[in-house]
């Protein structure tokens, strides 16, 4: 496919999938040509004529699209219980396939979606995680993979930039619904951070987590979260998320042998220990004494490409196998904490990681089945 244009197809266009065909064909992925479109609201179908050409195909359902052979590869960007759903159509058609966040609602059926990507290599499979493209993140993890500080000590993320009113959740029957969206912040504004989390530190391997439901608005999912976890080295970490915060902050800290990493307010702050901890330990006797730390200035790249970033890199891997930005089969990760999360919640006590799948469908199927809204 060297030498051409990805002709893509886009199934949903709501916010994200309208907003993916905007950058589109404003010119903004020079290897992508966006062909056709699909949604099953006609609304939206007439809606998208005033900002899309008249060469773009438009069809009511994503299966006309499917098999028109109009396309090469396609981006999901409908209600996530049917993520998995149009993935799983895309790859066994052949088509390359991006799926936005969250890869599902719960692991069994993205794993399921995994096992049927595995068994098509030669199909691509991304994931919309346009955070990883961002700077800030991307030297998070190159100090922390680097081996140079050590091992993480603790993790400590408190993320409440996400303030939303009652106006907003009642803007849609779907929304904050375990029917319509199979849960609250964690699956509506946190999927980044919880792919970056992992991505950066690793998967926990027990999570300890306290949510509370409709406790800001009137909402049946959760709208507040305290989560305590542990990971194999006998690190720890916290994770805190709301919606119900006016004047949110957004800061996340790595604590390892050798050094203090800290994001915030769009900056990255790094100060180094002239000795790491443990071996300061091992010589040091004196009972007030403690590590030399200095403030050492951090070099990125400066780069924040975000979605457009990762189209280019879906582009690229299609036609040249260059690197994605996030492997399709990743998405699972991210979604095994918010997963554990809710699952630790509704026991009343702490999870491990791998948890009972089954047992968790089981929990959130007794919750669709009390839901209030309707998707």
């Amino acid at each position: 496919m060297e030498n051409r244009k990805v002709r893509l197809g886009i199934i949903g266009l709501g916010n994200m999938g309208s907003g993916h065909a905007k950058n589109i064909v404003s010119g903004k992925t020079p290897e992508i040509e966006l062909a056709a479109a699909a949604d099953i609201a006609p609304e939206k179908l007439e809606s998208a004529k005033d900002y899309l050409p008249e060469s773009v195909k438009l069809f009511p359902t994503a299966e006309e699209m499917l098999d028109s052979g109009l396309i090469d590869a396609a981006i999901v960007a409908v209600p996530h219980y049917d993520h998995p759903k149009y993935v799983i159509a895309c790859i066994e058609k052949g088509i390359h396939v991006m799926c936005e966040k969250p890869a599902g609602v719960y692991t069994k059926q993205v794993r399921e979606m995994n096992a049927v990507a595995a068994a098509h290599p030669d199909v691509v499979f991304g994931m919309m995680f346009n955070q990883r493209t961002n700077h800030i993140y991307r030297k998070m993890r190159e100090l922390v993979k680097s081996g140079k500080y050590g091992q993480i000590r603790r993790t400590n993320w408190l993320i409440t930039t996400w303030f939303r009113s009652q106006a907003y959740y009642d803007s849609g029957a779907w929304r904050a619904s375990w029917r319509g969206e199979g849960g609250g912040v964690l699956l509506n504004q946190c999927p980044h951070q919880l792919d970056l989390w992992q991505w950066i530190c690793g998967l926990p391997v027990r999570v300890d987590s306290h949510l509370s439901y409709g406790k800001w608005h009137n909402i049946e999912v959760e709208d507040d979260v305290t989560t305590y976890v542990e990971y194999a080295n006998g690190a720890t970490g916290v994770f805190v998320t709301s919606t119900g915060d006016v004047c949110g902050t957004n800061r996340f800290e790595i604590q390892l042998d050798g050094a203090k990493i800290v994001a915030s307010e769009d900056k990255l702050r790094l100060w180094e220990y002239g000795m790491s901890t443990p071996e300061f330990e091992k010589v040091n006797r004196e009972a007030w004494n403690a590590p030399k730390v200095t403030e050492v200035s951090v070099e990125t790249d400066g780069e924040n490409p975000q979605h457009v970033g990762v189209l280019n890199a879906f582009a690229a891997n299609i036609l040249r196998g260059e690197p994605l930005v996030a492997r399709g089969e990743e998405g699972i990760n991210g979604l095994t904490l918010s997963n554990a999360m809710h699952l630790s919640s509704w026991l009343g006590r702490p999870v491990e990681i791998p948890f009972d799948e089954d047992l968790y469908w089981k929990e959130l199927s007794a919750r669709i089945g009390n839901s209030v809204k309707k998707n």
